[in-house]
């Protein structure tokens, strides 16, 4: 299986471990399998008897193919331990009638990046053996909240490997910024910028993209590397659990073989509706994918008109791993549909003017598979109230978007359609406990501040605070520097001096 841009349309190649190593595509592009490999319904049948590990070591060998089974299932299994996953790797919750929850936040940081983020230090650190590279591998993460301490967790003291995360001052929740900011390791740095997750992001690929910066890195011995869904090394893992989702509802009896499901994302980067979308490719049976989004719902209006546009009101919301105008993954899907010139044209058109416009073709054959909902701060309050009185159901912020997004599109459907609809739980109601706990109360009552949430929130509801998130006031803060955007490349020369 070899590898290529979504700009290039000579289809230059590459290998997965090269992609992996590389995050972005020299032409800024990103990287996209050459073909999409096939998951057949006996593949799919044996699947159902598999540990969570053996499931992602088989779906990954599909894609990773210049790494072993062997290697994969090794990594698979340290990543996804008990000890790791407390709750679970993947559990697949039903939650009322045909709806269910499929929560990703039970690993070491509560939120779904770890689903990724466990093992793709893992993979990286076999890439640089198998490219035969030399220097050590910086990974620079531009993070709306979850991304920054997945990843962080991930990489803390990964030999050959230094780490550097930006976060939007003022767009993380409290406990997203302790958790970073806290952050325990040798080779890790943390810094806020003064702006929002846009411009975090668009400062990295500024320096990815940046041949000057690339030659100074070098000079100092290192190569630069992401851990943003924009590295195919984070988005493959993601594939996985919409197979093994699939999986256990055949083996409750759910569904039957060759019987689809929806599902329902909630959705900033695009990049975990999209690795749905790659699952439904390969031949998993999911009928139709469900953006959701919050009010900054700049892919509900792609959706609906074809035309994007990010020169809007930007809106911090209680939902902030979504508050993103610029959603890097979407041109994956637009690669496929459109080709890569098109798609060339098009991120020229969004860098230039902030916006671009699909052909009539691109839009119809993206609309026969995605629909697009949102829910402003009113409807997601309301949804976490509704889920946790009617079925005792404890959403955060962001899947109480996605099931209130679900249940617009449950709206459209035919009487009677009883097609499981899969919801992504993307984090711990306890990683937004102060708004969860608002919303529980109708706004009645107010947490004393974002820390004592959590206990105010476990006794309300009786359900227990997650591991790593216990304890966060009495943890030393290590980074508190905040600077402007146009500072990051300065900054992370600064952290490739320290020896």
């Amino acid at each position: 299986m070899l590898y290529q841009s979504t700009r290039d349309p000579s289809h230059k190649k590459y290998t997965s471990a090269q992609v992996i190593k590389m995050g972005l595509a020299p032409d800024g592009g990103l990287f996209l399998p050459e073909t999409i490999p096939t998951l057949t319904a006996e593949e799919i049948r044996t699947l159902c008897g598999d540990s969570y590990p053996v499931r992602a070591a088989k779906v990954l060998g599909k894609f990773l193919t210049d790494y072993t089974y062997e290697e994969l299932l090794s990594d698979c299994r340290e990543a996804y331990k008990e000890a790791s996953f407390p709750g679970g790797a993947a559990p697949l919750v039903h939650v009322h009638d045909a709806l269910y929850t499929l929560e990703l936040w039970h690993g070491p940081t509560a939120a779904f990046k770890d689903m990724a983020l466990q093992i793709m230090p893992r993979l990286l650190s076999r890439a640089l053996v198998k490219t035969g590279e030399t220097r050590e591998a910086l990974i620079l993460v531009a993070t709306s909240g979850d991304t920054g301490k997945a990843a962080l967790e991930g990489y803390r003291d990964v030999d050959r490997v230094r780490i550097m995360v930006f976060y939007p001052v003022d767009g993380v929740s409290r406990v997203q910024k302790l958790q970073m900011t806290t952050q325990t390791g040798s080779n890790v740095q943390v810094c806020a910028i003064h702006g929002n997750f846009d411009d975090a992001q668009t400062g990295v690929k500024k320096i990815f993209s940046d041949p000057e910066m690339a030659a100074k890195l070098d000079s100092r011995g290192f190569v630069l590397s992401s851990a943003n869904s924009i590295n195919w090394g984070r988005l493959a893992p993601q594939i996985v659990y919409y197979v093994s989702a699939y999986c256990d509802l055949l083996s409750t009896g759910a569904i039957r073989q060759g019987e689809a499901m929806d599902v329902c994302v909630p959705t900033g980067n695009f990049g975990n509706i999209f690795a749905a979308y790659i699952a439904r490719l390969m031949g998993l049976p999911i009928r139709h994918l469900v953006c959701a989004s919050n009010q900054n719902n700049v892919l509900t209006d792609f959706l609906a008109t074809g035309t994007y546009n990010r020169n809007r009101a930007f809106h911090l919301t209680m939902s902030p791993s979504m508050d993103i105008l610029i959603s890097s993954n979407l041109e994956r899907l637009l690669c496929l549909a459109a080709g890569e010139e098109r798609t060339a044209g098009y991120m020229e058109s969004l860098k230039n003017t902030g916006a671009y416009t699909v052909d009539d073709d691109v839009l119809r054959d993206i609309r026969r598979i995605f629909s697009g909902y949102f829910a402003g701060e009113n409807l997601t309050a309301a949804t976490i109230n509704e889920y946790f009185e009617s079925y005792g159901y404890l959403a955060d912020t962001h899947t109480a978007v996605g099931l209130a997004c679900a249940g617009q599109y449950r709206e459209s459907l035919p009487a009677g359609d009883n097609t499981p609809l899969v919801v992504a739980s993307t984090a711990s109601p306890y990683k937004f406990a102060a708004d969860v706990f608002t919303a529980l109360t109708d706004g009645t009552e107010l947490p004393h501040d974002p820390l004592s949430a959590l206990d105010q929130l476990a006794e309300r509801t009786g359900t227990e605070i997650p591991y790593p998130l216990r304890d966060l006031r009495g943890r030393q803060v290590r980074f508190t520097e905040v600077i402007s955007p146009k500072d990051m490349p300065e900054k992370v020369l600064s952290f490739c001096e320290k020896a």
